[in-house]
């Protein structure tokens, strides 16, 4: 049997970031969310585990003509403490019009190239184009990914701030940035906060941790973390003070605490949810005002799985 480095039926993880950059992902996401997107159906199929914090998921999407693929992702936080990633995944893609499978992905690579892609185009959208100051909650593996993906679509950004709960982990992955980027940690969250321009939190928190009154005119706030009807990462006040945006509706909205939960209290409506990628890439008007909160909801739905699969299969097989 032949390893997955030479299996030409598989993408390894080396052989994805040898090709794919994030300035063209976030083009190629963009355009497809105008792409035909009403044949885009998306399905998610969910099972935690005996404790509940566990997660296996399952997202399939399929654009008729186009493509299918299906993606298995395992969730499990305790991970972090050894030191491994808390989300592995795989991915098939199929041919959409013969349903015969074309490719094997790496799903981990593609989950964080998938993840830091959407929120970037959210911020490209949405933010200031003035941006200087990057906050980042959250030390986990797809940090890196985001930090890159932000700052590619802002080449304005000139300094970095990193908070997280362990201080050790924090500053080990400080390290690790300090020979691309100007980072430096941040102890006061609130503090830091206000002094932000973007703030990315991609935490499994399911108390809040960014308070609406820290919040400073003209920020930008973009939420990659929660996946469950029970996570969230900021508060109602927050919620209240800002413009609210997803990257679907259909896969957010109903789906996931950070919304539900504030609905479901009164808090907010599923009106207030102004436009999602689909409406932004079509053109709905994004930021109107240089003082204006912005809040983008990451969902990742199946969608952005299989437009992200396209992706790599064509930069992966061209010469």
């Amino acid at each position: 049997m032949m390893s997955a480095s030479t299996d030409p039926f598989h993408l390894t993880a080396q052989a994805i970031f040898e090709k794919v950059r994030f300035g063209p992902l976030v083009d190629a996401l963009a355009a497809m969310h105008c792409d035909s997107p009403a044949d885009l159906r998306d399905l998610l199929l969910e099972q935690s585990g005996a404790q509940g914090q566990d997660y296996c998921l399952i997202r399939a999407a399929w654009q008729r003509g186009q493509a299918l693929g299906v993606k298995i992702a395992s969730v499990f936080p305790a991970n972090r403490s050894s030191g491994l990633p808390a989300i592995h995944a795989a991915y098939v893609l199929f041919d959409g019009v013969t349903g015969v499978p074309m490719r094997s992905i790496d799903g981990t690579a593609l989950t964080y190239l998938k993840t830091a892609a959407d929120s970037a185009l959210g911020s490209r959208l949405l933010a200031r184009p003035d941006c200087r100051r990057l906050l980042m909650v959250g030390a986990g593996a797809m940090v890196p990914y985001l930090i890159e993906a932000h700052c590619t679509v802002h080449p304005t950004l000139e300094r970095i701030r990193i908070w997280n709960r362990s201080p050790g982990r924090r500053d080990a992955l400080i390290k690790t940035l300090r020979t691309e980027h100007q980072v430096d940690p941040a102890d006061d969250l609130a503090e830091a906060v206000a002094w932000a321009d973007i703030i990315c939190c991609a935490t499994m928190t399911t108390e809040p941790l960014i308070n609406g009154a820290w919040l400073g005119e003209g920020v930008h706030l973009d939420l990659v973390g929660a996946f469950r009807a029970d996570m969230r990462e900021a508060d109602d006040e927050a919620l209240r003070r800002g413009r609210l945006f997803v990257d679907s509706r259909d896969t957010t909205i109903g789906e996931i605490g950070e919304l539900v939960i504030p609905i479901n209290a009164g808090v907010i409506s599923r009106e207030d949810v102004i436009a999602d990628l689909y409406e932004l890439c079509a053109g709905y008007p994004a930021r109107t005002s240089p003082t204006e909160i912005t809040i983008f909801k990451n969902g990742g739905g199946g969608h952005l799985d299989l437009m992200t699969a396209r992706y790599i299969q064509e930069r992966c097989t061209s010469r």
